[in-house]
């Protein structure tokens, strides 16, 4: 059984990368590796690790996001259902300010997305039993929580993202970016 990866440059979005795990398949599902240091710290920047990891269960048809913070770094996947991940870069000086990505992550298509500080991150679920989201995160200092973070309506007309819905179940602070931003 392999544990490898493969690593890419996001083709988008400028500092993203593209984790593609191997899996290993047999009869009675898969297996694969979401994280092992000597391959993927050395993504981060120079003395800084993942230290923290949460998971998010959510609903079919719930959409996360668009969430970010300006310090901590985020790997991120799906390990149960289907999303749509989405990244934006909000980062005003970046070549690639307002450009997304979405990626669809399920079991037959696993991926992890590293996501830099400045970045936006969003997820929509479109599988019908749900879906549970891992982020492993690395940044220095202490947690930046919800109060520092920012929000970008998930339906922001700048960024004019074509989800697979048009009335998602959102967070009361979702739904307030959403109306300040439209």
């Amino acid at each position: 059984m392999s544990i490898d990866f493969t690593i890419a440059n996001s083709e988008v979005l400028a500092g993203v990368k593209i984790v593609t795990p191997s899996v290993f398949e047999e009869a009675r599902g898969n297996i694969w590796t979401s994280y092992r240091a000597g391959d993927l710290d050395g993504l981060l920047p120079t003395g800084m690790t993942f230290t923290h990891d949460k998971f998010s269960q959510s609903n079919f048809n719930v959409l996360r996001g668009i969430h970010g913070d300006s310090k901590s770094w985020k790997l991120v996947t799906c390990v149960h259902g289907e999303i749509h991940q989405v990244v934006v870069d909000l980062r005003t000086d970046s070549a690639t300010y307002l450009k997304f990505q979405r990626f669809v992550i399920n079991r037959s298509n696993p991926k992890l997305i590293l996501i830099p500080p400045g970045m936006g991150n969003a997820y929509y679920v479109s599988g019908g039993d749900g879906a549970v989201y891992h982020y492993k995160l690395a940044y220095e200092g202490d947690y930046f929580d919800v109060q520092d973070q920012f929000t970008v309506g998930w339906n922001d007309r700048r960024l004019n993202i074509d989800w697979p819905v048009k009335n998602p179940i959102t967070s009361q602070r979702d739904n307030e970016a959403a109306d300040a931003g439209n």
